[in-house]
């Protein structure tokens, strides 16, 4: 049985395609490393495997639109579940708590695990400035003027506050970046003064990677112990960064595009340390794209019977636990998806809310049968409303794209992942079994 989300992992001569999951193209943001050229590319076949579902599952993912369109419980677990009873699906204004951060860079500088008040009140403003942008025109400048001004102050106010959060060994480091952070707000601020609008969300982007960064510095060290019988398996004890390039067939406006994936191992560190040490075995490289229906992008399921990664030391598909952070825990819940045990109103630390929300996929009813399957999240749909969806707490997220995500909608089956490769963060893989490999 091959892993693909929702669905019984039933081989069939049906393609799934998720009954809520029509392609909904979002505009288009032409971003760098992602072009066009001679389109005429020889056409690489591999077997593509194939999947339906049963009734039974339709219903149940029929329900739960409805559920969630409703705000009304819609669903008795018990069919499913081996208790006698299980709980209904909460009411669907729980969930909800104020507009959702969609942004995956905000996501990621949230996930940290930090506790710094200073570096976040200026924060805000800075990314608030994306929302006065909205209104047209230069009476846009007005509104960002004041956010200009609200992080300047806030940041003058409460420097000693953030330095005194930096880690000790990353002091040095952070320290400059609020140094640039310094100059790069004087710098915003005589841009909204000259009234050059089209110069403010660059100057932006840069002012909240330094954010970021001195964010991170922020971290000292790995902040929990990873359960024992993972503690062996390869860990991304922090964060990594890789750029994933892919050859795009049959497209007359995109040859190649080039995805900037940042994973997150401070919430997911089982999860993302096995990916990264797939990406470091070329796993990937060359691989098609197995699944594009406007819902989902999936790839990771490999020639021949086995649906997963094989460890050659053991012959046998290496499999990772489901991993899920919850927002205010120290450390994640493994082998359990939040409703099994419970935990319908919690937050999720990194939720399906940005499109190309990153995440493993796994058979619908084996919570620990991840191996190398990941999918990327195209869209809101019924069931996938940002903050709103059946996917958080039952699918462990491990990172976003950050750059040229857009691009991802454009992806089809059978374009080819020419290569994925680790750029930042190597360092923080422990336990890479790659190097005992060779």
């Amino acid at each position: 049985m091959a892993a693909i989300i929702f669905t019984p992992k039933i081989p069939t001569t049906n393609h799934i395609r998720f009954p809520f999951s029509q392609t909904n193209f979002c505009p288009r943001r032409f971003g760098p490393r992602c072009y066009a050229q001679n389109p005429h590319q020889p056409h690489l076949q591999t077997r593509q495997k194939e999947r339906s579902f049963s009734l039974k599952e339709c219903a149940i993912s029929v329900a739960l639109a409805v559920g969630l369109i409703t705000g009304v419980p819609a669903l008795d677990w018990s069919a499913n579940a081996n208790a006698a009873t299980s709980p209904a699906l909460p009411d669907l204004s729980v969930l909800i708590s104020g507009p959702p951060i969609k942004d995956p860079g905000a996501l990621l500088r949230y996930a940290l695990p930090i506790n710094n008040k200073a570096i976040r009140e200026v924060q805000k403003p800075l990314e608030d400035i994306t929302d006065s942008l909205k209104v047209a025109g230069v009476k846009a400048l007005d509104s960002v003027e004041r956010n200009v001004r609200q992080a300047s102050r806030t940041l003058k106010q409460g420097k000693t506050l953030i330095i005194s959060g930096l880690a000790e060994s990353k002091k040095d480091h952070g320290v400059e970046l609020l140094d640039k952070l310094e100059v790069g707000m004087d710098e915003l601020q005589r841009i909204v003064e000259d009234r050059n609008r089209d110069a403010v969300a660059p100057k932006q982007k840069e002012l909240l990677q330094y954010i970021g960064g001195v964010e991170e510095d922020m971290v000292d060290g790995f902040p929990y112990e990873v359960p024992e019988e993972y503690r062996s398996m390869p860990l991304l004890k922090g964060r990594a960064t890789v750029e994933m390039k892919v050859k795009v067939k049959d497209n007359p406006n995109l040859d190649e595009c080039v995805f900037r994936i940042v994973l997150d191992g401070y919430n997911a560190p089982v999860t993302a340390g096995n990916f990264v040490d797939l990406v470091e075995r070329h796993f990937y490289d060359g691989m098609e794209i197995q699944r594009a229906d406007g819902f989902v992008v999936q790839t990771g399921d490999p020639e021949g019977p086995a649906e997963g990664f094989i460890d050659p030391s053991t012959e046998k598909t290496r499999t990772v636990p489901l991993e899920i952070m919850v927002e205010g825990e120290n450390a994640p819940v493994y082998g359990a998806t939040l409703e099994d045990i419970g935990l319908y109103k919690a937050q999720t630390k990194l939720p399906f809310n940005a499109f190309g929300t990153m995440a493993m996929a796994r058979d619908e009813f084996d919570n620990n049968s991840g191996s190398s399957q990941v999918f990327w999240l195209l869209k809101e749909s019924e069931l996938t409303p940002s903050n709103a969806n059946i996917l958080d707490g039952r699918y462990a997220v491990f990172g976003y794209v950050t750059e040229n995500e857009d691009f991802l909608a454009d992806l089809k089956v059978g374009d080819v992942i020419e290569s994925i490769q680790v750029v930042a963060g190597l360092d923080n893989l422990a336990n890479p079994s790659y190097k005992i490999a060779g």
